[in-house]
C-alpha cells in the first residue's frame, strides 16, 4: 500500500509543472481578455465561415451585430487593441490601465456603446495591458 501511495505522489509531482499555470501578469491578462471579457468577439475579424480570424486576433473589426433601435453614438467597429495599434499608441499604457480601472478614457469620457464599462482592480488592468502590449 505504501508503495502505491509513493508511486502516486511521484506521478502527481511529475505532472505538477504541466498543471501549474503561468503566473506572469501577461498570462493573467490573456486569461482575462480571452476567457473572461471575451474581447476577441468584438475586436477580432471573422473568416467567411464565421470563425475568429486568429491571424488578426484583437486587431480590430467591423461588428457583426447592431441594436434593434437607434442608440446614440453606437460604433460599428471595434478598435485594434494590440501593442502596435493606434489605441495603445494614443492612450499609452497608463491611459489604457486607467480606462480599465475607472471606465473613463484619458479625456474623462466613457466608451461609446457597445463597449461595456469596466472597473477592474489595478493588478487586473495592468495584466491586461501587459498582454495586449505583447501582441503585435
Amino acid at each position: 500500500m505504501l508503495k502505491l501511495i509513493a508511486m502516486l505522489i511521484v506521478m502527481i509531482s511529475a505532472c505538477a509543472p504541466v498543471f501549474a499555470a503561468d503566473s506572469s501578469p501577461a498570462a493573467r491578462g490573456k486569461y482575462l481578455v480571452e476567457e473572461v471579457a471575451k474581447c476577441q468577439l468584438c475586436h477580432s475579424p471573422q473568416t467567411e465561415t464565421g470563425e475568429l480570424d486568429t491571424a488578426n486576433l484583437l486587431k480590430g473589426a467591423t461588428l457583426n451585430f447592431q441594436p434593434m433601435h437607434a442608440i446614440e453614438d453606437w460604433h460599428k467597429t471595434a478598435p485594434d487593441l494590440t501593442g502596435g495599434g493606434r489605441l495603445m499608441q494614443r492612450w499609452g499604457e497608463d491611459g489604457l490601465t486607467k480606462f480599465l480601472e475607472t471606465g473613463l478614457g484619458p479625456r474623462g469620457n466613457k466608451a461609446d456603446p457597445p463597449m461595456p464599462e469596466y472597473h477592474l482592480t489595478h493588478e487586473d488592468a495592468v495584466a491586461i495591458v501587459q498582454y495586449l502590449k505583447s501582441i503585435e
